[in-house]
């Protein structure tokens, strides 16, 4: 669905500590942090800390140790992915009862397509809605895509309702750091930094041919489409398709050898494995995170030369021949950003849930583990690991619509 007259961002504020506190009506109004095994003592990132919480400069992300040294009276629980998916769920479903078309997002966001006069009224309805459903609070931005949308969803929380159009984009959003547009993070507003570009309105007014030599011919050109606020003003109600799926794992004692890198790697490879044969799609890309001591995490990825399709390779034993190779040095992209946030059902993170019974070997398990090893041979092991990760990235297809 692409003609409709306003697009609604709907963002569930801070989530998954709202699921812990609806179960836990006791700690509303206390500081709650939501993350690994719940327990500060062990290795752990939070994956969301309530309003109070963040008060103190508690952030996803952050070693669970931290947060408790910022906040001392924190009430720290563990992740509990089920629970906040069937939530998810049920608030979906209240808003499939609008007049709007529903895009999920992820757990805790939607896009909705909706042809109305008075889009702040719906947006009443839609935090209506879902409170009454579901006993969750949330902000609604409105706009004339889902770029400008989900950044007034920004100028909405907590609780509010707020509108972003072309006609207002540039004088709300020209004197603002570029990291305020959706997609553009800490390292890429570092790089534009160094080509003089701090703001919104620069990133707009620069030159494409110069932001292509510096971050290549489609992200270059790309990030002035951002700083615009152009963008794609498609809803549609295709089921949210997973883009990937991952593992990781953080030790609770730093690993200090490569060898013990390895035997990790192809461990969350297999797991990895197991759950695309479950999903049935074909895997593009591969991608390795690791994060030194203290806390410094990288990520690099590999193309595979064709994508590697379970349906081939699932039930067959090791083969070698079957087995792709990661694409050469010259087509690997650029180590791309990642978020410790949970974000959705895609990713599972060791000692947050119990791990499944370790997979059989297949052809596919054997081609992630080649591919992961390759990745992983690209990092400098100067330093002790604390958590390693290992995703693998579907393919493309026409029924997925298409994104990159």
């Amino acid at each position: 669905m692409s003609d409709v007259d306003w697009i609604l961002h709907v963002d569930l504020d801070q989530f998954i500590a709202a699921v812990e506190i609806a179960r836990h009506p006791e700690l509303q109004g206390k500081p709650v942090v939501v993350g690994g095994k719940g327990d500060p003592a062990q290795r752990g990132v939070v994956a969301t800390a309530s309003y109070e919480a963040r008060a103190f400069g508690v952030h996803s992300g952050m070693p669970l140790r931290t947060a408790q040294r910022k906040c001392p009276d924190a009430v720290f629980l563990p992740s509990d992915s089920p629970a906040y998916e069937e939530v998810s769920e049920r608030v979906m479903a209240a808003l499939r009862e609008l007049p709007v078309v529903v895009e999920v997002a992820g757990w805790d966001e939607a896009f909705l397509g909706a042809d109305t006069e008075d889009p702040e009224d719906l947006a009443r309805r839609v935090r209506d809605i879902v409170r009454q459903r579901c006993g969750l609070e949330s902000s609604v931005g409105i706009g004339d895509n889902k770029l400008r949308a989900k950044t007034a969803t920004g100028f909405a929380k907590p609780g509010g309702i707020h509108r972003l159009t072309q006609a207002d984009w540039l004088p709300v959003m020209a004197h603002r750091p570029p990291d305020a547009l959706w997609g553009i993070g800490s390292r890429t507003v570092g790089k534009l930094a160094e080509l003089g570009i701090t703001t919104v309105g620069e990133l707009a007014d620069a030159d494409r041919d110069r932001l292509a030599a510096r971050f290549g011919p489609t992200m270059g050109p790309f990030f002035r489409v951002l700083a615009h606020g152009w963008g794609d003003r498609e809803v549609t109600a295709t089921p949210y398709v997973a883009k990937s799926r991952s593992r990781e794992t953080t030790f609770q004692e730093n690993l200090t050898g490569r060898e013990a890198a390895d035997a990790a790697v192809r461990e969350l490879a297999r797991r990895v494995a197991h759950d695309v044969i479950a999903e049935g799609r074909p895997v593009a890309r591969v991608a390795v995170k690791v994060r030194f001591a203290p806390f410094v995490t990288r990520t690099r990825s590999t193309t595979l030369p064709e994508p590697l399709d379970p349906a081939a390779g699932a039930s067959q034993g090791r083969d070698e021949s079957r087995t792709p190779k990661p694409a050469p040095e010259s087509r690997r992209p650029q180590s791309q950003p990642d978020s410790a946030e949970l974000s959705g059902p895609q990713g599972v993170h060791e000692g947050e849930q119990e791990p499944p019974v370790k997979p059989e070997r297949t052809a596919v398990g054997d081609a992630l583990e080649r591919a992961a090893l390759t990745v992983l041979a690209r990092f400098d092991f100067d330093r002790p690991v604390r958590l390693l990760g290992v995703r693998a990235e579907f393919a493309v297809s026409p029924a997925d619509g298409g994104e990159e």
